[in-house]
């Protein structure tokens, strides 16, 4: 990282990093989660090759972090619309629900046990395929984004992800 860049990074954190967190905190209601991704966003602007591609290095920085801070919202509502869907619904009798075999017993229960079965998948991988799966579908980077993270390749980012997609498949078929 050439000096400029670091200097710019570094006057930028000084004079807003709290800024910046009060800012993303408003969105996503978490002082931690609101500093990961304030660090996510500098991390993003320190990838940019010149300082002078920014005729506004704050405003451009600010606008990353809402950026990170709306897909976090958006993934987390995703999950629990998916959580949501899979779960009964408190004081819902079978009656009330045309979807009555979601919340069978049975199907509870085998859910949970996909569930244990994707778990002692991710524990039986390797390390680094069980760390390209979990970025990926955990934080949302892409695979390029993987492959700068860990310094490997995106072809190795792929079959990392692929070892642990069969893994979890062979795992909850067992499971079936």
């Amino acid at each position: 990282m050439n000096k400029a860049r670091k200097t710019l990074l570094e006057k930028l954190f000084a004079d807003h990093g709290q800024a910046l967190v009060r800012f993303v905190t408003r969105i996503v209601r978490s002082t931690e989660d609101a500093e990961d991704i304030c660090q996510h966003a500098y991390l993003r602007l320190q990838k940019l090759s010149s300082e002078k591609d920014l005729e506004n290095p704050r405003a451009y920085l600010f606008q990353i972090a809402n950026n990170l801070a709306v897909d976090q919202l958006r993934r987390g509502k995703l999950h629990f619309d998916y959580i949501s869907q899979q779960l009964p619904a408190e004081g819902a009798t079978a009656a009330d629900d045309e979807h009555a075999d979601h919340q069978s017993p049975e199907r509870v229960l085998a859910a949970r046990q996909q569930l244990q079965a994707i778990h002692d998948a991710m524990d039986s991988l390797p390390l680094k395929s069980r760390q390209a799966f979990l970025l990926h579908r955990n934080r949302g980077l892409s695979y390029t984004e993987i492959a700068q993270e860990m310094n490997i390749s995106v072809s190795s980012v792929e079959k990392y992800i692929l070892q642990a997609l069969k893994a979890c498949r062979q795992k909850v078929g067992s499971y079936s």
